[in-house]
């Protein structure tokens, strides 16, 4: 195996993201572009430093409805995979109502759960949250849990194994890295999910009200600053998974090309 230096790894992507900077700067002030179509990162950059305080406040309130989302859909999708994989049955029965449900998209579902639990309560963005994560997760853990190669099945029942003997010493590890596949991609579906469930009603110090405040009064730079953060927030949330994955399987072959 080729060893990757880190600067040969994390290098091109940082040179890219400054040339883009840069060049984002430069044409914005060339152009004459105004600034409610386009801000110009220095503008946004000063823009963060003056509403810090109202920023953080909000982005705090709008990640702990997406943990607590992410944390309830993607346990839910776990356990519901972990149930329907040993039945062919209901799995298949379950699978496609699963399927055309991950299709709907998020803005169907947030005036409902709004609607629901109040557009002011949390449960509503977390209950919005849940649900375009469990889908994700359980498709994914089913495939894991049921993509095994048959040989080993039927090694394991040569020794009389039982049958959660087979989920944990077989289905299991081979399901991890559709696991972790699934949790990254839920990582950033929980932050868009908080967000725009927060556009059709929520408290005000939380980022998606933030953000569409901001914009009505006109002050772009303070709503491109918000939105800024909620990138950040989403990429520092897909590297924990990213982390975790690599603790818990440093053997898979995906490893080798991160």
């Amino acid at each position: 195996m080729s060893s990757i230096s880190p600067l040969q790894r994390y290098g091109p992507p940082v040179a890219v993201f400054f040339l883009v900077i840069a060049l984002w700067e430069v044409l914005v002030k060339a152009l004459n572009v105004q600034q409610f179509l386009l801000p110009a990162p220095t503008v946004i950059v000063d823009a963060f430093f003056r509403t810090t305080t109202n920023i953080f406040n909000s982005a705090a309130y709008t990640i702990r409805s997406a943990v607590l989302g992410f944390c309830l859909g993607a346990g839910t999708g776990i356990l519901v995979a972990l149930l329907t994989a040993r039945w062919t049955t209901m799995r298949e029965g379950l699978m496609p109502f699963a399927i055309a449900l991950n299709s709907v998209p998020i803005i169907a579902f947030a005036p409902i759960m709004n609607n629901w639990f109040g557009s002011t309560n949390p449960m509503s963005k977390i209950a919005i949250v849940a649900i375009i994560t469990f889908f994700p997760m359980m498709i994914n853990m089913v495939r894991g849990l049921t993509l095994v190669e048959p040989a080993k099945i039927e090694l394991m029942r040569s020794y009389a194994t039982t049958p959660l003997q087979v989920l944990i010493k077989v289905r299991i590890p081979n399901a991890l890295p559709y696991l972790f596949n699934a949790l990254k991609v839920c990582s950033t579906l929980s932050l868009i999910g908080a967000i725009v469930g927060e556009y059709f009603g929520g408290p005000r110090d939380s980022l998606g009200v933030y953000i569409l405040q901001e914009a009505q009064l006109f002050r772009f730079d303070n709503a491109w600053a918000a939105i800024i953060i909620s990138a950040l927030l989403g990429i520092a949330f897909y590297l924990v998974i990213l982390g975790l994955e690599r603790i818990a399987i440093p053997w898979h072959a995906s490893m080798d090309k991160q």
